[in-house]
């Protein structure tokens, strides 16, 4: 590897990971938290039958499923515009990353809460309890800790899924790659370096996730 290549990547290096701390973190924990709170309404409504919303919820996910993450962000970002709504290029990648993550974590949840057993529910109102309550204090608990390596791992592809914001101008660690690669036309280099941040995140993701799972392990033994 010639020197110039070395220079361009060790100034490159800085330049990729503050962007990839300044915005593609800040991008994922914010979709993530939107999709969650989705997932988790979506996922509730479901699970209580309720009609007609339970409906709306199937047809969300149905859509959000069924279409490519690309093509929703070219529709909010590019084609909202042209019936008056325009929304910046960061809220909409939040919007967008956050909802089609949503219509995958809303079945993962949804699954979780069917797996606790229904005399739970049962007991729960026997005892005087409300609706709520039951789901607050005992189905949700389960349910949550079931779910929480699947959730783990959508949050780790939503990291990488954050990428795709560079098509509609997001800033963020993939599109300051691109940014250097036009001035200085290294793509293979650059974009193995830029694969590298992505691999530390994803690696120290992935290390919390395994340090959750044992603590919600040591939980579940200690109410056992």
């Amino acid at each position: 590897m010639d020197e110039r290549l070395w220079d361009i990547l060790a100034e490159s290096f800085p330049k990729m990971l503050e962007y990839g701390i300044r915005v593609t973190i800040p991008l994922t924990v914010l979709s993530f938290a939107l999709a969650f709170a989705v997932a988790l309404g979506v996922a509730l409504i479901q699970y209580a039958r309720v009609k007609g919303l339970r409906q709306i919820c199937r047809f969300y996910i149905w859509i959000t499923r069924g279409t490519p993450l690309l093509v929703q962000l070219y529709i909010v970002f590019y084609g909202l515009p042209k019936v008056g709504i325009l929304i910046d290029a960061f809220p909409a990648a939040v919007i967008v990353l956050g909802l089609n993550e949503a219509a995958y974590m809303a079945e993962t949840i949804r699954g979780t809460l069917e797996s606790v057993s229904r005399g739970q529910l049962e007991a729960g109102f026997c005892v005087g309890m409300t609706w709520p309550k039951i789901m607050w204090h005992v189905v949700l608990p389960q349910a949550m800790r079931t779910a929480f390596p699947a959730l783990s791992n959508s949050m780790i592809s939503m990291l990488k899924e954050t990428s795709m914001a560079a098509t509609i101008t997001v800033m963020e660690m993939f599109r300051q790659a691109q940014v250097i690669n036009g001035r200085v036309y290294e793509p293979l280099a650059l974009y193995l370096e830029a694969a590298v941040i992505y691999l530390i995140f994803c690696t120290i993701l992935t290390w919390l996730q395994h340090r959750g799972e044992k603590r919600l392990a040591r939980y579940g033994g200690e109410r056992a």
